[in-house]
Protein backbone atom coordinates (compact mmCIF):
# COMPACT_ATOMS: atom_id res chain seq x y z
CA UNK A 1 0.00 0.00 0.00
CA UNK A 2 1.28 3.37 -0.89
CA UNK A 3 2.34 5.64 2.06
CA UNK A 4 1.02 8.95 1.53
CA UNK A 5 2.92 11.85 0.82
CA UNK A 6 3.75 14.03 3.64
CA UNK A 7 2.41 17.76 3.44
CA UNK A 8 4.58 20.24 2.47
CA UNK A 9 5.90 22.47 4.91
CA UNK A 10 3.73 25.77 6.09
CA UNK A 11 4.45 28.74 3.76
CA UNK A 12 6.15 31.44 5.96
CA UNK A 13 4.03 34.30 6.64
CA UNK A 14 4.48 38.19 7.03
CA UNK A 15 6.37 39.26 9.61
CA UNK A 16 3.51 41.98 9.45
CA UNK A 17 2.30 43.99 12.45
CA UNK A 18 0.03 46.55 11.02
CA UNK A 19 2.50 49.18 11.87
CA UNK A 20 3.63 50.57 8.53
CA UNK A 21 5.60 53.17 8.31
CA UNK A 22 8.39 53.62 6.29
CA UNK A 23 12.01 55.28 8.49
CA UNK A 24 13.41 57.60 6.46
CA UNK A 25 16.69 57.40 8.10
CA UNK A 26 17.28 53.61 7.96
CA UNK A 27 14.27 52.46 5.11
CA UNK A 28 12.98 50.01 7.43
CA UNK A 29 9.56 49.72 8.31
CA UNK A 30 9.01 50.28 12.25
CA UNK A 31 6.45 47.47 12.57
CA UNK A 32 8.30 44.75 10.81
CA UNK A 33 11.79 46.08 9.96
CA UNK A 34 11.41 45.05 6.51
CA UNK A 35 12.40 47.36 3.55
CA UNK A 36 9.76 49.10 1.38
CA UNK A 37 11.27 46.55 -1.42
CA UNK A 38 10.59 43.69 0.81
CA UNK A 39 7.04 44.59 1.86
CA UNK A 40 5.90 45.32 -1.89
CA UNK A 41 7.63 41.59 -2.92
CA UNK A 42 7.13 39.67 -0.09
CA UNK A 43 3.82 37.54 -1.50
CA UNK A 44 6.25 36.85 -4.87
CA UNK A 45 9.39 35.96 -2.92
CA UNK A 46 10.69 32.30 -2.42
CA UNK A 47 10.13 30.68 0.79
CA UNK A 48 13.43 30.35 0.82
CA UNK A 49 14.17 34.42 0.56
CA UNK A 50 11.54 35.26 2.82
CA UNK A 51 13.35 32.78 5.43
CA UNK A 52 16.67 34.36 4.68
CA UNK A 53 14.75 37.78 5.26
CA UNK A 54 12.97 36.53 8.58
CA UNK A 55 16.87 35.79 10.19
CA UNK A 56 17.41 39.06 9.35
CA UNK A 57 14.55 41.16 10.99
CA UNK A 58 15.73 40.92 14.59
CA UNK A 59 19.01 42.78 14.01
CA UNK A 60 17.48 45.83 12.45
CA UNK A 61 15.69 46.60 14.73
CA UNK A 62 19.01 48.51 16.45
CA UNK A 63 19.45 50.47 12.90
CA UNK A 64 16.42 52.25 13.85
CA UNK A 65 16.47 55.21 16.69
CA UNK A 66 14.84 53.53 19.46
CA UNK A 67 12.53 56.88 20.46
CA UNK A 68 11.45 56.28 17.06
CA UNK A 69 10.04 52.52 18.58
CA UNK A 70 8.75 54.04 21.91
CA UNK A 71 11.90 52.20 23.57
CA UNK A 72 13.46 55.67 25.16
Amino acid sequence: MDQPSPAPPPRIVTPCTKVCFIDDASGLCLGCFRTIEEVARWSGYSDARRAEIMTELPGRKGQIDPAKLGLT
